[in-house]
This record gives structure tokens, C-alpha cells and sequence, in this order.
């Protein structure tokens, strides 16, 4: 199984199977998606989004697998060389795209706020008419 050529790979994959873990168990333990765990276990880090993500993927993976993904990821610097560029895949383990739900009402707080002030101005220049105050 180990050729030399994926050092983390095989480390990761041989100690996941000895735990008796499906790459979904992974996947719903650690938040990675199960094909950047498969990236990670096949040795193509140039599937995961950036080296960054590369290594912080590894050592997530790799503290959940009782790893010392430090270690791993210093013995292994090679590994994380820029990666090459690919689509954005949303979800799991992954930074997602989210609208602000509160972005659009955001404005009518205030407007209602000043109306009520305005309103207020008037209501008290007309009792101050009625009363000859002014």
C-alpha cells in the first residue's frame, strides 16, 4: 500500500482504517468534506482549496486520528506547495457564502424612529398653539 510517494496518506489512512472509521465518520466528526479527506489520504493536496486549507485540514484530521498534525505538517513542508487553482466547492469544511438576512431591513428601524420623532415635534407645536405658549 505505501509506495514512499504519500507519507501523510498512508499514515492517515492506515490509522483510520485501524480505528475502524468510514471517511463519513471523519467527515461528521471533524466538519471536513469526505472528498478533501480522500484528497488528503490519496496525496493530492492540489484538490483542497489552498495550502493553508491543506494544513489546517491535516492537522484537524490528524488530531481527531490521535496524530500529531504539528509534527506532520513541519516534517512534511513539502507537501503544502501552492496548490493549483480550482473551482470553489461551498459546504462542509469549507468557508461558506452567506447574505446578511438582516441586510435589507437594516434602514426601516431608523426611518420609523424619525417619523415618530417628527411626528413627536408636531403633536408638541400643536399643544404649545393650543396652550399660547408660543
Amino acid at each position: 500500500m505505501s509506495d514512499g510517494q504519500n507519507p501523510i496518506g498512508d499514515m492517515f489512512s492506515l490509522r483510520r482504517k485501524e480505528l475502524n472509521l468510514a471517511l463519513k465518520d471523519v467527515e461528521n466528526a471533524t466538519s471536513i468534506r469526505t472528498n478533501y479527506l480522500q484528497a488528503i489520504e490519496d496525496g493530492q493536496m492540489d484538490k483542497l482549496i489552498s495550502p493553508v486549507y491543506a494544513q489546517g485540514f491535516v492537522k484537524q484530521y490528524a488530531s481527531f486520528l490521535g496524530l500529531d498534525g504539528e509534527r506532520i505538517v513541519t516534517e512534511h513542508p513539502d507537501v503544502f506547495k501552492q496548490a493549483a487553482q480550482q473551482e470553489f466547492a461551498y459546504g462542509i469544511g469549507t468557508l461558506e457564502m452567506r447574505g446578511n438576512p438582516g441586510s435589507s431591513v437594516k434602514g426601516k428601524p431608523n426611518i420609523i424612529w424619525i417619523g415618530a420623532f417628527f411626528i413627536l415635534l408636531l403633536v408638541a407645536y400643536y399643544f404649545a398653539r393650543l396652550l399660547e405658549v408660543i
